[in-house]
């Protein structure tokens, strides 16, 4: 996915990980820094400068293992989203930090939620952007996906990205097509930025795809029980037309934190600062002070 039309210049850098494994991530702008977690796993360019966050906040954006500029581990479990835990442990060290802010996008709010579990004073303030939920296990029903999609019926590609969801539900889509297929979904507005977005963003290590979510990479009850002892500001950011985070799953996610703020963007699929870059970054604003 390729960066915001407000991205600013950006600066790579990198460190080691716990395994030995040489790990990437870009920042963008100055001031109080705020690390970023993507999703897919995916190049993090796809984030962009988030639509202009770095104007308030040093975004320091995480390359995953395996992804972007980051090395191929020489373990291939080290890509469960529990072992990325560590590498954001790894990424506060590095930095020099007693704690962080921390954003999670999409499946990448997945490791975040999980180090926010484990290290729950280490957190400053938690946003969670179109959260995947697997890690606290929030379930997310075919007929919710199918209700959120039908608000899209007028729009002239809904027959076809429609019938595409079908087939995915029954099991029978899968694939580069299937996702390029429902892809307008995904975006409050399939204009042209939305289509090379989309183009450019698909996962290009699909062995880290694969092993994000494999056996033992989630422990919903325990990660629900860390949940409970953070008292840390978290921000909860849905996409009004969200089908791979909808806004019903992700308030059911709110109620888990003790100091939680659900903000629902009208208008918003799954990349919500595509859709109204000013909007949203006038709430990561106001969130993060």
């Amino acid at each position: 996915m390729t960066a915001s039309a407000s991205a600013s210049a950006s600066a790579s850098a990198s460190f080691t990980a716990f395994d030995g494994t040489r790990l990437a991530y870009r920042t963008h702008g100055s001031g109080d820094p705020l690390v970023c977690v993507p999703g897919g796993p995916a190049d993090s360019a796809y984030l962009g400068d988030l639509g202009g966050l770095s104007a308030h906040r040093r975004l320091i954006v995480m390359d995953l293992r395996g992804t972007g500029r980051s090395a191929v581990p020489q373990d291939p479990s080290s890509y469960r989203s529990d072992r990325l835990v560590d590498d954001i442990e790894a990424l506060r060290e590095h930095l020099g930090l007693g704690r962080i802010d921390l954003l999670g996008h999409s499946a990448g709010a997945n490791p975040a939620m999980q180090y926010a579990a484990r290290y729950p004073d280490r957190i400053g303030r938690l946003a969670l952007i179109a959260p995947g939920t697997r890690a606290v296990g929030t379930v997310i029903t075919a007929d919710t996906r199918r209700a959120l999609a039908r608000l899209r019926a007028r729009e002239p590609w809904f027959p076809g990205a429609f019938a595409a969801l079908e087939a995915i539900i029954a099991g029978s889509g899968s694939g580069s097509g299937s996702r390029d297929a429902i892809g307008p979904f995904f975006y409050g507005r399939w204009d042209a930025e939305a289509r090379r977005h989309h183009t450019a963003g698909s996962p290009g290590n699909p062995e880290a795809v694969a092993l994000f979510g494999a056996e033992g990479a989630f422990d919903p009850e325990a990660t629900r029980a860390g949940l409970a002892a953070l008292n840390a500001p978290v921000l909860l950011l849905a996409g009004e037309f969200d089908l791979n985070s909808p806004p019903g799953s992700v308030a059911a996610c709110a109620e888990l934190f003790a100091d939680a703020t659900l903000v629902v963007q009208p208008g918003a699929g799954h990349y919500p600062w595509l859709d109204d870059a000013d909007r949203f970054a006038a709430a990561l604003a106001a969130f993060l002070g």
